[in-house]
């Protein structure tokens, strides 16, 4: 379906731009307006987020079939993972070690740096994925235990005979089919939302930010560009054998989404729908490996926070020896997977690593300045790692993709 000749994508990506002009014409004067549009829809996106994860995966999960499938299915995605995001991890140290930009900076340190939320270990963490009351973990949106309980309950509906096998499997069929079909609702807003969002942000900041610790935001932005625009593509074009070019161009909705809202979750329907729709992804891949890609599945934000807490360390005058940063790869990999997918919250796990290498916590105060505009482009690689995943996982299991990169049916 196309608005004015215009396609849902091509509105999204000239709601982009003119949010950016509007903040940087108007300044305060538009953010009373624009706040209230922006804040329906992240509301909107939000009120999919808990249900779609929940049909989407127990969809997924029935789908795959047997309990063999589902382990082969599930070593592969977590594979996947770990070894991209240990890439991003090592593409931001070598950066950071390189070109050192902590080294003789000019900020002035403080040691009463604003004080960020309390971190969990990375036990609590891990132990806290096995939920307790799944009812609690569904208020509070706490995604992790969700995902455990359905994987669970999947494998088990699995196990039942007739006529309960059916039943079961037909309604959450159903239910996911009727949640796609809201999410494709709500992504309608999106260019709306998207012009208040960058409106608001810019009208209040302006670009001030970049202005300050250039250069840690450009090793930081340098590390990501090459992740998303060099190591992916080269996964999709030799692992993958598939056209790199074509799957990023049907990821336009939801990537501009990620940049726009700084959350992976926020951006999932669109991941979806976009994987699904123009990278010709089936269901069954794109319903199991996208929802817990969107919240362990953190390759931006796991090399951000290697590059955050070695540049800390290089203000601080401090040296991290050779086994110091061979935990702190470790630890951004294991914080990453428990960074939830919402803003900044990879700046909340960045106070495991220093409290595990000993480095003062004041440190996290000082990245604050620029965190919010690399957020916006760290969850865009975290969403581009997921979606790239689903496809490299879709080939692996013998998917053609036939049709990538052309239009959605909706869209013609």
């Amino acid at each position: 379906m196309k608005i004015f000749g215009l396609s849902l994508t091509s509105w999204i990506f000239v709601s982009l731009f003119l949010g950016i002009a509007a903040g940087l014409i108007f300044g305060d004067v538009i953010v009373p307006y624009a706040d209230p549009l922006a804040t329906i829809f992240l509301r909107l996106l939000r009120m999919t987020i808990i249900p779609l994860i929940i049909t989407s995966i127990l969809s997924g999960v029935l789908s795959i079939g047997s309990g063999k499938g589902l382990g082969r299915l599930g070593l592969k995605t977590l594979t996947y993972y770990l070894v991209t995001s240990l890439m991003a991890i090592l593409t931001g140290q070598i950066l950071v070690n390189v070109f050192k930009p902590g080294m003789n900076a000019t900020i002035v340190l403080q040691t009463n740096a604003p004080e960020v939320a309390a971190a969990e270990s990375i036990s609590d963490l891990l132990f806290n994925i096995i939920p307790t009351n799944i009812f609690d973990s569904l208020a509070d949106g706490n995604v992790l235990p969700i995902i455990f309980f359905c994987i669970l309950f999947g494998y088990f509906v699995l196990r039942l005979k007739e006529p309960y096998l059916t039943s079961l499997t037909t309604l959450i069929e159903g239910a996911f089919r009727v949640m796609m079909k809201m999410v494709r609702f709500v992504i309608w807003f999106a260019p709306i939302g998207i012009f208040a969002i960058n409106a608001k942000i810019v009208g209040t900041t302006g670009l001030e930010a970049f202005k300050s610790l250039g250069f840690y935001f450009v090793i930081v932005l340098a590390g990501l560009l090459w992740h998303a625009l060099v190591s992916l593509p080269l996964l999709l074009r030799f692992v993958a054998r598939v056209n790199p070019l074509r799957h990023y161009k049907g990821m336009i909705p939801a990537i501009l989404t990620a940049f726009s809202t700084s959350s992976s979750m926020a951006a999932l329907p669109l991941t979806i729908e976009s994987v699904t729709t123009r990278s010709r992804v089936s269901h069954k891949i794109a319903s199991f490996t996208l929802p817990i890609g969107a919240t362990v599945n953190m390759d931006g934000t796991a090399l951000y926070e290697c590059v955050a807490t070695i540049f800390i360390a290089q203000l601080y005058g401090i040296e991290l020896t050779i086994l110091q940063q061979t935990i702190v790869v470790l630890m951004a990999l294991l914080a990453s997977i428990g960074a939830a997918g919402i803003p900044m919250a990879g700046l909340v796990m960045l106070t495991i690593i220093l409290n595990t290498v000993g480095l003062p916590l004041e440190g996290v105060g000082i990245v604050m300045a620029v965190d919010r505009l690399l957020d916006m482009f760290r969850t865009t690689v975290n969403v581009i790692g997921d979606s790239c995943g689903a496809v490299i996982i879709a080939r692996s299991e013998g998917e053609t993709l036939e049709g990538m990169g052309e239009p959605a049916a909706n869209e013609e």
